[in-house]
């Protein structure tokens, strides 16, 4: 599940232009890596809420700038199971 997450990401990033050549597991979202701003990580929320059929709240999708793309490939594939799971 997690490769499917992590291909729906980058696939979202690129039609959101952002660069994601060297982008691995490693990389965060937020300055230190791809750069996405603020707005750019609701809408990327946005989608993958509407993609994967889960929620993030508020603090979640701020949390989200320090997070690597592998931890919310995790994270979002942690919030599909227990729904898959019934």
């Amino acid at each position: 599940m997690t490769d499917e997450i992590r291909a729906f990401l980058l696939a979202a990033l690129t039609e959101m232009k952002y660069d994601v050549e060297d982008v691995d597991d490693d990389t965060v979202f937020g300055p230190a890596g791809l750069d996405v701003d603020s707005l750019g990580l609701a809408e990327l929320a946005v989608r993958v809420e509407d993609r994967f059929g889960v929620a993030f709240d508020d603090d979640e999708a701020e949390m989200l700038a320090m997070m690597t793309l592998g931890e919310f490939c995790h994270a979002v594939a942690q919030r599909i199971q227990p729904a898959s799971a019934l």
